[in-house]
């Protein structure tokens, strides 16, 4: 029989305002990223992960030094390093001759990896940041972003859907109740050509930064220009852990206070419009007043008349005085002259 963990409480304040910080809370902070480098790491390699950070500043956390680690053999370090560090978000930079200028995406749901893919970056068409001599984007705008290709959109889960999800939450950051227009900087685009085919190398990603800027048009509506800020990063697909089942389940479950609340008894059809359902008592149709119309009423004396003409004779009288009356009819139809004229034979 397994004995259950018994909780330790904070010695200090401020232990207890740390552990307090890092519990589930219905309104998350914005994800950090930390940025690892393994013991063999290329120039390419070092220079896209410097890249990435300045990206994705100022929820960064970035370490130089080597570490012996392999993601998709023992990540135990690496959920070491999001649990010390409260990081949700990874990039492990590596370089061997069989995976050459690697990146490693990984995302951590309660400090256990969740999901883990490897990129490798095409060192001929790489363009650092700095090779690009133009006006950068203010540290810590959400950028726009964009996917073209049908590989992102595909129904079944592949590479190309996961690193949709992880870019996009990669660059989410926090949560804006409202859009300044002046806040819009900057874009990152991704684009994926052609489709995957089976004994052919799979398309490249390919990811472009661009500047955002508003001209004079002569209207109310400005003239919008891109200019290449940088990087340029095209990335090859390498090895791909999918999440698991149940952990991505709890990782998307909301908290019941971020759930709209809904009113019982209305809904909403299939044209957009409240449909409200009420529920009435019963009726008692005994008590029920209905209206009463002048034209349905009879005069006092013709009603007295009636009940006692009807109530001074008996069943018999009056079947007897109808078989009477059904007589004197026939009778007087016998009595009635023939008025057709009789035709004589000539």
């Amino acid at each position: 029989m397994a004995l259950p963990l018994r909780e330790i409480k904070p010695k200090s304040v401020k232990t207890k305002r740390a552990l307090e910080k890092r519990a589930p809370q219905v309104h998350e902070n914005p994800k950090t990223t930390l940025f690892l480098r393994g013991t063999s790491c290329s120039q390419i390699a070092q220079l896209a992960l410097t890249d990435l950070k300045s990206l994705k500043d100022p929820l960064t956390i970035k370490f130089n030094k080597k570490n012996d680690i392999h993601p998709f053999e023992d990540p135990s370090s690496l959920e070491f390093f999001s649990e010390k560090n409260d990081a949700s978000l990874m990039v492990f930079a590596h370089h061997t001759k069989k995976r050459p200028h690697a990146l490693t995406f990984l995302r951590f749901f309660n400090w256990k990896v969740l999901d883990i893919l490897e990129l490798y970056v095409d060192p001929d068409s790489f363009r650092e940041l700095k090779q690009f001599k133009n006006k950068k984007a203010a540290v810590g705008l959400k950028p726009l972003l964009s996917f073209s290709g049908s590989l992102f959109d595909s129904p079944t889960q592949n590479a190309y859907t996961q690193a949709k999800s992880y870019f996009s939450d990669f660059f989410r950051g926090g949560d804006a109740q409202s859009v300044d227009v002046e806040g819009l900087q900057y874009m990152i685009h991704f684009s994926v050509a052609g489709e995957e085919v089976e004994g052919q190398a799979k398309p490249a990603i390919k990811m472009r930064v661009y500047l955002i800027r508003t001209k004079k048009s002569g209207q109310k509506l400005p003239r919008v220009e891109v200019e290449e800020m940088g990087p340029r990063i095209d990335f090859r697909v390498g090895r791909v852990r999918e999440a698991d089942e149940h952990m991505m389940k709890d990782a998307l479950k909301r908290p019941r206070q971020l759930e709209p609340k809904t009113k019982k008894n209305i809904d909403t059809d299939m044209m957009g419009d409240k449909i409200g359902r009420i529920h009435v008592g019963k009726q008692d149709l005994d008590q029920m007043q209905t209206r009463k119309m002048k034209g349905l009423k009879r005069s006092r004396g013709e009603r007295d008349e009636d009940e006692t003409m009807i109530d001074g004779a008996s069943d018999d009288e009056i079947s007897y005085e109808e078989e009477e009356g059904d007589d004197d009819e026939d009778a007087d139809e016998d009595m009635m002259p023939d008025t057709h004229p009789k035709r004589e034979r000539l």
